[in-house]
């Protein structure tokens, strides 16, 4: 058995969670149900796992280079994970390259006895072709930006003045956003409490709070009593770009985790209508009401499936947060970098159409509609936006702070982020 406290026990549990990502599962739920079945985990066992799965992830394509020219054979997929994870740590930590080779042996040991051989020779060679390793990774593109080449191409063509620098923050870790909660406190307020709490922030055009480093969030001054969440700042736009006013009665058809539902009740006073598909999800955005302090109807239901949820009255704003790649989020979520293919995009932007399409109805002539995805690539964004102008005669662009879209691309105090309004003709 390994020690818990070990390097060696971090790089065995961050390959298990990087082993189920490489069979199709989702990252985040696969470490929620690590840590539900390891409730004795310390903060910092918690914290190494994490980091060392997300790291490998964001690094994707640079280990599978290397291991396509090291490995003679393929390897169980256990040891395969091991070895990335391993391959990354020693990216990040050569001041620990022996210490790295030496636990991720005794990690492999517990996977596959036989073969711990195997894996400390991949990894000394590793360090001894060091140079000639980073030219093959400098030569391979997916390698070079740590994303796959269809996403590579896809950025590169639609934002040929901005793409590498957009790919370049995508694999870095994303900052930490909070929101103040205006009917509890204002943003002086809550700048002094986390000063006075030795947490240093800066203050955004859109109001966010953007820490100078993450906390955990049971430090944060104001959370548990609703006085502050954590929001990534491009998000923090949406309620300010619905143009709120007091009574209007607000549609958020695609709300958890309910962090714009929030943002849209704490901003105005509004008739707010929530809706999510999810069960799960659903619990999560009352939940989070709840402890904000806030109110609204909070929905289960298909937003496209009409007759099941809606009254008949008509909306005078509707947030479509629709699904989508998340390629604007990938470093949050690291793991839609080896599980997107190209062919989910258009089925993505499909989706996206039936959702507005189905909306669109019952938004009142004179109201407006905000179209917002966490995506970089067009066919979502500008392209989908110019495909629902097309159809629907009555469907005007109106600018936001005097553009007719607003494309976030990954950055340092922002994820990456689309947003189109869109106006009923009377």
């Amino acid at each position: 058995m390994l020690p818990s406290d070990g390097l060696g026990y971090a790089l065995l549990q961050a390959a298990s969670l990087v082993e189920t990502v490489l069979g199709g599962a989702n990252l985040t739920e696969a470490y929620e149900r690590l840590l539900r079945a390891n409730p004795g985990w310390p903060d910092a066992t918690r914290g190494a796992v994490r980091d060392l799965a997300w790291g490998t992830l964001r690094d994707y394509g640079r280990g599978d280079v290397v291991l396509r020219r090291l490995l003679h054979k393929p390897l169980p997929v256990a040891l395969h994970a091991l070895l990335l994870v391993a391959l990354h740590r020693l990216e990040h930590r050569p001041d620990q390259a022996h210490t790295v080779v030496d636990q991720a042996v005794d990690a492999a040991a517990v996977l596959a006895p036989g073969l711990k051989g195997v894996v400390n020779g991949v990894l000394r060679k590793r360090l001894r072709d060091e140079h000639e390793l980073a030219a093959l990774v400098e030569a391979d593109e997916a390698a070079r930006y740590r994303h796959p080449a269809w996403w590579v191409a896809q950025v590169r063509a639609a934002w040929p003045g901005d793409w590498e620098a957009a790919l370049e923050a995508g694999n870095q870790r994303p900052p930490m956003a909070l929101r103040v909660n205006r009917t509890r406190a204002s943003v002086e307020a809550v700048e002094a409490e986390l000063r006075n709490a030795g947490i240093g922030s800066r203050r955004l055009a859109n109001d966010a709070l953007v820490l100078d480093k993450p906390v955990p969030v049971a430090s944060l001054p104001g959370f548990a009593t609703g006085r502050v969440s954590v929001q990534d700042a491009g998000a923090q736009w949406a309620a300010r770009w619905l143009d709120l006013a007091p009574g209007q009665r607000v549609l958020d058809a695609c709300a958890a985790p309910g962090g714009k539902a929030a943002h849209i009740l704490e901003t105005k006073p509004v008739e707010l209508v929530a809706l999510e598909l999810d069960p799960k999800r659903v619990q999560r955005i009352r939940d989070n009401l709840e402890r904000l302090g806030l109110d609204a109807q909070v929905l289960r239901a298909d937003c496209r499936a009409l007759d099941t949820w809606w009254d008949g009255r008509p909306f005078d704003r509707i947030l479509a947060d629709v699904p989508c790649s998340a390629s604007g989020v990938a470093r949050r979520h690291p793991d839609i970098k080896w599980l997107r293919r190209r062919e989910d995009v258009r089925r993505f932007a499909a989706q996206q159409a039936d959702i507005v399409d189905a909306l669109w109805p019952t938004l009142a002539p004179g109201g407006r509609m905000l179209y917002v995805t966490c995506s970089v690539f067009n066919e979502e964004n500008t392209a989908q936006i110019a495909r629902l102008s097309a159809r629907h005669p009555d469907l005007e662009r109106l600018e936001i702070d005097g553009r007719l879209e607003r494309q976030l691309l990954p950055a340092t105090d922002h994820d990456g982020f689309f947003y189109a309004l869109l106006g009923k003709r009377r």
